[in-house]
């Protein structure tokens, strides 16, 4: 059987008008700066990767989930999100506490060694060990301008 290959026009159509917009700027910056991309149909919706040109590692990906669009960051050095980190607006510092935390950080031996280490960082004054693979944000209003921000910020 032939392996379906995906547009990003293919899930741009899945996108909700209001953030298709979004979506395609963010796709725009990001393979301007020569980042790859990979686009999967997953049972939940197409999943769109893109990897840093530089290290080959996924810096961002959409994904839908029930609660419609996502955007999962992998910043290469959080350090140079902290200006950024501290404006997030209410409702993402919400899903940062909700977010899983990181085994390996917070020293327990429940995780792989093999297991990539995630976040540890202050947003508006709290600190958050993040697991690499939950920091993701649903887009909304609020969320756009901050997710168009660091998706630049991480190609700079």
């Amino acid at each position: 059987m032939e392996k379906v290959v995906y547009q990003f026009e293919d899930f741009l159509l899945n996108v909700a008008p209001e953030y298709q917009e979004f979506a395609a700027g963010i796709h725009a910056v990001l393979t301007e700066a020569g980042c790859k991309i990979k686009i999967e149909s997953k049972a939940s919706g197409f999943f769109v990767s893109y990897a840093n040109p530089k290290t080959k590692r996924s810096m961002l990906n959409f994904l839908f989930r029930k609660k419609g669009l996502l955007v999962r960051m992998y910043p290469g050095d959080i350090a140079r999100c902290a200006a950024l980190l501290d404006r997030l607006p209410e409702s993402m510092v919400k899903e940062l506490d909700k977010a899983q935390k990181c085994k390996r950080l917070t020293q327990t031996a429940d995780c792989s060694s093999r297991c990539v280490m995630g976040y540890d960082f202050l947003a508006r004054g709290n600190r958050y060990q993040i697991c690499r693979y939950c920091l993701q944000f649903a887009v909304t209003p609020e969320s756009v301008p901050v997710l168009t921000e660091w998706a630049a910020l991480e190609i700079a």
